[in-house]
This record gives C-alpha cells, structure tokens and sequence, in this order.
C-alpha cells in the first residue's frame, strides 16, 4: 500500500490547507514554511514539508502568489523574429544571456514573445511586470501605449526612440559609417550592401528606393553605409542567416559587369554567406572582393579568412537592459546607455583590382 495520504476523492488536488492540518500548523505558517521568508522553526518547516510530501502536494500555486504580490515575476522579451530563428541568431542569445544575468539572481523569469503572438503567450495578454523590446519598430506604439497604461516598466535594445520607453543604443549608423570609410579608403568605389529585413513580411530581393523600412537597425545600418556611397546598390535578406548571405551574394555577384568591388553585410552571417558565394563563382577574398559584417560573433568555416567587421558588445546591452529593469521596478528611473562597436580589421578586404 502506497505511503502518500489522500484527502478525498481520488481526483481532488491536495491543498495547502489539508497540508496544514496534517502538519498541525495553521495555514499561514504552512504558506511561509513553503515561502522560506517568515519566522518559521527549521522543525515547524520540516513537518510542514513532509506533511506536503505525504499528501503529494507540490506548494502553492504560484498565480495565486503572484496575485497576493502584485508582481508575476515574469519579464517579458518581444523580439521580431519568428521564435524558431531567434535563437538561430548568436547576437540574440548573448543579449539574452546578458538580460538573465542581471535579473535571475532575483527570481525573475524570462518569457519570449512575439509581435505576431509565435508561441503560447501574445504581446496582449502576456502577465508581465516588465518588458524588454529588441529591434522592435514603431508599429508596436500601440501596444507599447497599452503596456504603459499597466504600469508595465520598458526597455528597448535598439529600436525607435518612444516616449516612456528606456532605451539601450548602439551605434549602428556611426559603425557602419566606419567600415564604409575603411573601403573608401582602401580606393573601393562600387560598393553593395547586404542588408537584414526591411518589413514584416522578412521578403528578401533588390534594394530600391521606394522600397520601405520598418526595420530600425536595419534602416540606421543602410544610412551608415550611404553616408560614405550614397548610390550603393543592395539586396534585402530574408533574415540573418548564412543561407541567405549566400542568396544575396549570388545574387550581387552573378553578373561581372555590375560586379562590386566590396560588399557591406549587415551581420556576420551574412558576410559568411556572401565569400561563399563568392568562392562557388571563383571570385578571390579578398583579392578580387573585399566583404565587411557587423556583429564581431564568432564565425566557422572561412579560415584562413578573418572578417573584417564592427564588434558589437551584445552581453552588456543586455545586462544594461536587465540593470535599468530592476531600477524601473524599484520605483526609480532607469538610465539610457548607448554603446560603441569597435572595429576589428580582419583580412577580407584589400584595395580593389584595376
């Protein structure tokens, strides 16, 4: 016969009542025995405990506690990308991991939503205390205006400036601004980009001008590189993947006429994706084309080749996210960070061939 007690009816939940009066103790104390914050006797506790294991009950639900709280200890992260290529992106993960080291110690946890409501929780309906945006665009004004009706603390990593809303920059257009001089300055005057998503349906094809942007890395990234080549021509990728760095270099590169001399990927795995491209139409890196990424992650299967690329500090913008949270949450305003790239000059550019 099995040592666990029974309080009823053999589908009924255990309850921490039945635990209490099992243990002997009132309700309250049951509750803090399980919560470890109250003046609680270490024997008190354990009998509460091994009351709760004999009825087979799990502790209190924690909706409930979060209710008597006010606080769902739950931060949300709303990224634009479809869940499933999120975590394909090494950037997003560092920022991630950066955003947990700050606020896990604390007991809060991290909930991935989507703007097209990808997964089990939506923008709307998600119970947060906190919400962190990551390269979102304005189309989400509106709901950032219904988080702020709730009281709900925002930060953005790298997304239009908007009212109420903590904001965690980078340098996009100023990096990228540096890399275009590196090539104006190695004599490169045909220049394409390779640019990351411009609109929501991610579709990728030619960069024109009356294509529009909803995309703010991106859009910053393609003003950097045409501060320097203002008739830069370029191709939209689908997302930041290698697979589609290949498609657009293939793309660039097909016809030698209106071949470029360098290419500006807006990520590394883009830039990886065009030198292979690159290498399937024989063209010489960085001898015959000079490619440059942003990002500074790290990148397999082009050695001997080392990128030449912006080095972007992806943990601390998380971190930084995850600090300026806690000091929102606490009642006090959270301050502004904006980071730096550093350029790391690698060996895939070269002044161009006559």
């Amino acid at each position: 016969m099995s040592g666990k007690a029974t309080t009823g009816q053999a589908n009924e939940r255990p309850t921490l009542a039945a635990v209490a009066r099992l243990a002997g103790v009132s309700a309250s104390t049951a509750s803090l025995a399980f919560s470890g914050a109250g003046p609680v006797s270490a024997a008190t506790r354990a009998r509460v405990l091994a009351a709760a294991e004999r009825l087979d009950y799990a502790g209190p639900d924690p909706r409930a506690q979060s209710l008597r709280r006010g606080r769902s200890g739950i931060i949300g992260v709303v990224i634009e990308d479809r869940l499933r290529d999120a975590f394909r992106d090494p950037v997003n993960i560092a920022m991630l991991d950066g955003l947990a080291d700050e606020t896990g110690p604390l007991g809060n946890g991290l909930l991935l939503l989507t703007d097209t409501g990808d997964g089990s929780a939506t923008i709307a309906t998600a119970p947060v205390d906190a919400v962190v945006l990551i390269g979102c665009s304005t189309r989400l004004a509106e709901k950032v205006a219904v988080f702020r009706q709730r009281g709900v603390a925002l930060v953005a990593i790298e997304a239009e400036p908007m009212p109420g809303v903590l904001a965690i920059d980078l340098d996009n257009r100023e990096a990228t601004r540096r890399l275009a001089r590196h090539l104006e300055r190695l004599g490169h005057g045909r220049v394409a980009m390779v640019t990351l998503p411009l609109d929501d349906a991610r579709s990728r094809g030619e960069l024109t001008a009356e294509r529009e942007s909803t995309g703010f890395v991106a859009s910053e990234r393609i003003r950097g590189a045409r501060d320097v080549f203002p008739a830069a021509r370029g191709w939209v990728s689908a997302g930041s993947f290698i697979e589609e760095g290949l498609l657009a270099g293939l793309a660039l590169l097909a016809d030698p006429v209106t071949r470029p001399t360098a290419v500006i990927a807006q990520s590394d795995l883009l830039a990886v994706g065009v030198i292979r491209a690159a290498e399937q139409l024989g063209i010489g890196i960085p001898g015959e084309l000079s490619v440059v990424g942003f990002d500074g992650v790290r990148v397999d299967g082009i050695a001997p080749l080392d990128l030449t690329t912006m080095r972007q500090p992806a943990v601390e913008k998380g971190r930084a996210a995850g600090r300026g949270l806690i000091e929102m949450l606490a009642g006090r305003p959270g301050e502004p960070v904006s980071f730096t790239s550093e350029f790391h000059p690698g060996n895939t550019t070269a002044p161009p061939r006559d």
